[in-house]
């Protein structure tokens, strides 16, 4: 017989895994785009466990950092620690989801995607 398995499992603190660090390099959006390339692929395996998960999910298609959050299972402000270091390591390439727009477009925006939600 093995040893026996910890209920919890296999538990990291978001801390632990952002070094104490709450807030990012630099300010992501939810919906950024985010892209790996193959050299960033390569470099992400030095960079420990998650950052590789993510640059891997990056590399096979576009994620979002909502997407990237759910597919990794981490907290979203660990993961947008974690972006905002590849980002600025050159890692991940970060696209911007929506044309910059004023305040009233936004709105309508989210106005919409909410009237969309509720019909479901």
């Amino acid at each position: 017989m093995g040893q026996p398995q910890d209920p919890r499992g296999n538990l990291v603190r978001p801390y632990a895994v952002t070094r104490g660090r709450t807030e990012p390099r630099r300010d992501i959006p939810i919906e950024a785009v985010l892209v790996a390339s193959q050299a960033g692929l390569q470099e992400a395996r030095f960079a420990g466990h998650d950052k590789y998960r993510i640059a891997v999910l990056c590399e096979a298609k576009a994620q979002s950092l909502a997407e990237l959050s759910a597919l990794t299972r981490l907290p979203l402000g660990v993961a947008r620690v974690l972006v905002a270091d590849m980002v600025a390591d050159g890692l991940l390439s970060l696209h911007s989801a929506a044309p910059k727009t004023g305040f009233s477009e936004r709105m309508n925006l989210l106005e919409r995607v909410l009237s969309g939600l509720r019909k479901l």
